[in-house]
Formats: structure tokens, sequence, C-alpha cells
């Protein structure tokens, strides 16, 4: 089977900043309080930018990352929990404003884990030869549906967005070892958006009880998220025959900064071996490994034969872990 490797990554963040301080006016909250129990100092809004908008500027990114141009792209994935639209993929909206109207394209809906989610299907579909170069795209609106009258959730939650190139191509890049997938559906109504669809579709009365804002119960999920993440890196560690000492980096899902010092300390990483960036963006749900690895590609000198573990826990419930290993190419 052909090789694939992510061989560009890029990101998007809005301009304004919406900091603790700036929440402690909004609701009753203080910096220390959100500080001490998320992790959190700040996070990004987009004000006038949409989610197409968003994931089609880090899309431009990744595309320039890979040296490659929208022309050479065969398929579109686009990891979403706030489309611009619900009946118009948002998939397609970033096609067409990339100007790539030979391109398929598909919306993911698998919340936090979307963006691996993605990164599964495009591996799958690039390693199978049907097609060398797959644009893997995670964006997120979340101030679209967070209350800001809410402060257990107003807290957590940015909007950004992130992207990749999974491609055939035999140049440097992040080859893909492994990818484990999972969901539980059991657990669908501990983090989810109440109303809006068919099952409740929007009323005045849905409107006036807030059922089209996020709604979680925060204790569950970070027990759900901790357990979830690392029965799932330890099978994809052992499926590749390495140990947590072969791990030069640990790329989690950015939900809360206890979740991902809970999870390092029962794999015993060192703070050093952490991508953290949860501290300025809050949870971007499926945008936010892709953030962190583009940080990471960009800030970090990242050489060959080192590995990175990534891992995410969403609401459904989904979760993802893979293990991707920088190389030059043979």
């Amino acid at each position: 089977m052909t090789s694939s490797k992510i061989i560009g990554t890029g990101s998007y963040l809005p301009e304004k900043v919406l900091t603790n301080s700036d929440l402690e006016g909004l609701v009753d909250t203080s910096n220390d309080w959100i500080v001490s129990r998320t992790g959190i100092e700040q996070r990004r809004i987009a004000e006038n930018e949409s989610t197409s908008e968003m994931g089609t500027k880090a899309a431009q990114c990744a595309l320039e990352k890979a040296g490659l141009s929208i022309d050479d792209i065969d398929f579109i994935f686009v990891a979403t929990c706030t489309p611009d639209y619900q009946a118009l993929s948002t998939a397609c909206i970033i096609q067409n404003a990339l100007g790539a109207p030979h391109v398929p394209a598909l919306d993911i809906q698998a919340t936090c884990s979307g963006y691996l989610y993605g990164i599964f299907l495009a591996n799958s579909l690039v390693k199978s030869g049907t097609f060398n170069n797959i644009l893997v795209i995670a964006s997120e609106k979340l101030s679209s549906i967070t209350n800001y009258q809410d402060r257990s959730t107003c807290i957590l939650f940015g909007d950004g967005a992130a992207a990749c190139v999974v491609s055939s191509a035999n140049q440097a890049g992040l080859k893909i070892r492994n990818l484990l997938l999972g969901a539980n559906g059991k657990f669908a109504t501990s983090g989810f958006v109440p109303a809006g669809g068919c099952k409740t579709p929007a009323s005045i009365d849905t409107v006036n009880k807030g059922l089209h804002y996020i709604q979680m119960t925060g204790n569950e999920i970070f027990k759900l998220a901790v357990r979830k993440m690392e029965e799932s890196c330890k099978k994809s560690l052992e499926a590749c025959g390495l140990q947590v000492s072969d791990v030069n980096w640990l790329v989690p899902h950015q939900a809360n900064l206890r979740i991902i010092e809970a999870l390092a300390k029962r794999f015993g990483f060192p703070q050093d071996k952490l991508c953290i960036t949860i501290r300025k963006y809050g949870n971007t749900s499926a945008a936010s490994i892709g953030i962190a690895l583009d940080e990471l590609m960009r800030n970090k000198n990242i050489q060959p034969s080192q590995n990175l573990l990534l891992t995410s826990v969403g609401f459904g419930l989904t979760w993802a872990s893979g293990v991707l290993t920088y190389q030059n190419p043979l």
C-alpha cells in the first residue's frame, strides 16, 4: 500500500481576544477561579468571520506549507460542529472559496475528535491509492453556540481553525503510523446542544430556554476524557510497538489543563513533552489538536524519527488517538 504523510499544517485564529477579566464583567467569575479550574487565560472570538472563512484561511496556510496549489488536491474533509448552515455542507462552501470545483467535499461531525477522524479517513484513502493529496480542515465558531450568561461553559470555549495536507508525496512530513477511533453514544447527552435539529426544531420556546447553547455535565466529561484518552493512547502505542519513553511530544485535545495534566501524570510524561495551547485559545473543539500541532511544527525543531502522540475526546462520546513520526524523503 502507498505510504501516507502529513506534509503541511496550517492554522488560523481570529484577532479578537476575550480574556478572563472580560468574562468577569459578564458572569460571576474571576480570573483566578477560571485559571485554577481550567488553565485558560484567554480565548479568541470570531466577530464577523464564519466557520468556513476561518477554515479557508487555515487551508491556504497548509497548502503553502506543503508546497501545493489547490489544483493538486483530490478531496476536502471539513470537521466542524458549528457549520455555517444546517442543511449545507461547510466543506462545499470552503471548496468554492478555495476555487476547487473539481474536488469532492465532505463534512465530518465528531466534535472534538473531528480532526483526527478526518486524518484517519484521508490516510485510508491515500494509502489505498485512491487519492494522492487530501485536505483535512477543522474549523469551529463555538462562540456562536456558547451562552455568555452560563459561567460553567462560557469560560471554556474559543474560535479557530486548523488544516493539514495528507499526501502520498515523497517529501518531508509526519508519517501516519497509527490512528484508532472510538465512540459510545451512551454518553451522548453529557455534552450537546439540545435544540436546532429535527428532534427539537427551533422555536420561540427553545430560544427562550437557551436550548441552542452548549450544555454539559463537566464532572462526567472530565472522568470520561482522562479514561478514554489513556486507553486509546495505550492501544496506539502498542499497535506501533512503542513505549511511552519513545514519545517525544504529546499533543492532546485542549479541553482543560487539568485533564491534560492528569493524562500526563498517568503516563509519566514530563512537562517539556506536552504541547499546550489551551492557556491562549481555550477549547476550540475539532480545531484544537490541529492548532496545537501547527504551533508545534512551526515553533519546535522536530527531528527525523521523533514521535508525536495525538489524542482527543469529544461530545458524542467520541475519541481518537494516533502516532505520527517525522520522516525525511526516502
